[in-house]
């Protein structure tokens, strides 16, 4: 991220597209030879004699050095990772919302709105899923910080609270 600067975004972007076709690549694929063979291969598929873009130069670069040093294969841990530094970057704030059953927009963005009011965030991502387990209600994710406002929650703790009398 730092590296590629003011191109981090593209960058990123370039690498979640490349990284799924150069997974499929079968057989052992680490080393100073297989991360050479794989930059002629990256390099020759974007023409040959073409000077890349710089967000697909950092891309190669970088996928390059994660096979020599055996790294490739946790691509899939990184790449959220890095999307999560590059959003704090720009202040983006990444949260998960579970509901019992599908929301609607408007509590979307309403739910949205309060939490950049609340925290001075310039964007809000939010990762919606439906989780019918929940019995009705909604968890919210925001980094370490866990909210449940489910009815399987209160349930379970209405049911811990009752042994604890017991």
């Amino acid at each position: 991220m730092a590296v590629s600067g003011e191109n981090a975004d593209s960058a990123f972007e370039c690498l979640k597209a490349v990284a799924q076709p150069v997974k499929s690549l079968h057989g052992v694929f680490f080393g100073h030879n297989a991360a050479a063979e794989l930059e002629k291969m990256l390099r020759d598929s974007v023409g040959a004699g073409v000077e890349p873009p710089v967000a697909v130069e950092y891309t190669i670069r970088f996928i390059c050095l994660l096979v020599e040093k055996n790294y490739f294969r946790y691509i899939d841990t990184l790449l959220p990772v890095i999307e999560r530094k590059l959003d704090e970057q720009k202040g983006i704030l990444s949260l998960s919302l579970e509901a019992a059953s599908a929301v609607e927009s408007g509590f979307e963005e309403e739910l949205a709105r309060t939490i950049r009011e609340k925290t001075g965030s310039s964007n809000v991502k939010m990762k919606t899923s439906v989780k019918p387990e929940l019995l009705g209600g909604y968890r919210l994710r925001i980094g370490g910080f866990y909210i449940d406002a489910s009815l399987k929650g209160q349930l379970a703790k209405m049911k811990a609270d009752l042994e604890a009398g017991i």
